[in-house]
């Protein structure tokens, strides 16, 4: 199985990084992990909707490059489907099977996903009603995709 999270904005603070190595490192067991990361833009403070759905739409035209057309795309949006970690682990299972070796996770920027992307994806996945800053949501996801694994080889983790 191959994995890609494509996000929106660069990690600067070592306890993330620290976190997101950690969580690669043990995903290397199970898959081949790439993330990818995108330029975000500057969103003025008193930007306007027209000024918000530009700064979504130039994010969207960047992350592009890195979607792969054979791969199941996810997009990570509030209003996407929440899932619990055992229903996460059969979407990885269940993909396997039918043998859908690539997934790409689309993190957005701190406006969220362009929606005409969200349209183009084949799954939107919550992991909350509550907005989470990119560079946790990355190793929230990060710490999911390892959880799903150790379900699905039926390893034991602290719950």
């Amino acid at each position: 199985m191959k994995v890609d999270i494509i996000c929106v904005g660069k990690i600067k603070e070592n306890y993330w990084v620290d976190a997101i190595k950690e969580y690669t490192k043990r995903l290397s067991k199970y898959i081949k992990i790439n993330i990818y990361e995108v330029k975000d833009e500057q969103t003025p403070d008193k930007a306007g909707e027209k000024e918000e759905l530009m700064i979504k739409q130039a994010e969207a035209q960047r992350i592009q490059k890195y979607i792969n057309n054979d791969a199941i795309l996810v997009a990570l949006a509030i209003e996407g489907k929440e899932m619990s970690s055992e229903d996460f682990s059969d979407f990885f299972a269940d993909n396997e099977v039918h043998s859908n070796s690539h997934i790409q996770f689309i993190i957005g920027g701190s406006l969220g996903i362009d929606d005409d992307l969200k349209k183009k994806s084949s799954k939107k996945i919550s992991f909350s009603k509550m907005t989470f800053p990119h560079q946790m949501m990355r190793v929230i996801l990060l710490e999911q995709i390892y959880r799903a694994y150790k379900i699905k080889c039926g390893e034991p983790y602290h719950k």
